[in-house]
């Protein structure tokens, strides 16, 4: 996991009467990857039976402070008005996730922001069993602490990121923009890398996605990632599984890491953190 990046920017062109009307969209890629030790902050036991009391009051609207909570089973991000479900069952899943924070991704062009997707992050509520050295602290302290961020990855507790487009963007265009912003994160890429990259890519390529599409990308460990693509809501199959530590990390890493490309995204999963945490 990265600790220290130059921030990523999304670069969004707006369509210009005399070009082809697609959106354009592009990450500048960050130069700078480093690797953490999470040895000083990771938890090394935790007792089980407690464990479970504090789980069994936890509810998955609980966790998503920062979003209007439309009723029981949606809450709204705020800037985007897109709903998302407070809970899921996703293909590969071994149970269900529940929503722990929204946030959207925007570009500010020409003094308009221009709002790109909203994305949502559900996790498997045992991920908490794994926290407990983060148990009291406020959202700003847990927002701060990359090193929470490092042990929600490293958790062997499903994550999934649900990223619905507010806009028609075609598929090379947002792969491409998603590469710009991970491969820099993969320092002396390996054949396996190389491959699960291929894998990832192909799943986009000669792809329309259009406003209201869902992507999801689930990490089911530090190795496996799979890719998810639904036009109106929660996928019933899986796209791709890409299998390398290192993309499934730098992944993760661009959404959650130390410069994350949705700010507010990584500021409501705080929210939902420390109302989890208390």
């Amino acid at each position: 996991m990265a600790s220290t990046l130059s921030t990523p920017t999304l670069l969004l062109l707006l369509p210009h009467s005399n070009v082809n009307p697609i959106t354009r969209i592009c990450f500048l890629s960050p130069k700078i990857y480093r690797k953490q030790s999470l040895s000083s902050h990771v938890p090394t036991s935790f007792n089980g039976n407690a464990e479970r009391r504090r789980l069994s009051h936890l509810s998955p609207t609980a966790a998503s402070s920062s979003s209007a909570v439309v009723n029981s089973d949606f809450a709204e991000e705020p800037a985007t008005k897109v709903k998302f479900q407070t809970s899921l069952s996703l293909p590969g899943c071994s149970s269900t996730l529940s929503l722990l924070g929204t946030g959207y991704r925007e570009k500010v062009f020409a003094i308009i922001g221009v709002k790109v997707y909203a994305a949502g992050l559900y996790t498997n509520q045992s991920v908490f069993t794994k926290l407990d050295a983060w148990r009291g602290l406020s959202s700003a302290e847990l927002q701060k602490d990359s090193s929470l961020f490092d042990a929600i990855f490293q958790a062997p507790a499903e994550k999934s990121l649900n990223i619905v487009l507010v806009r028609d963007i075609d598929g090379k265009t947002f792969w491409d923009a998603l590469d710009e912003a991970v491969s820099p994160r993969i320092t002396s890429p390996t054949q396996v890398d190389e491959s699960a990259l291929s894998t990832f890519r192909s799943v986009f390529q000669g792809r329309p996605l259009k406003k209201g599409t869902s992507i999801f990308l689930t990490w089911l460990n530090t190795t496996n990632v799979l890719v998810c693509i639904s036009p109106d809501g929660v996928p019933s199959s899986v796209d791709a599984t890409i299998e390398s530590s290192n993309v499934a990390s730098a992944l993760f890493d661009v959404f959650l890491g130390g410069n994350p490309v949705s700010p507010s995204l990584k500021s409501s999963a705080s929210n939902g953190l420390a109302a989890a945490l208390k």
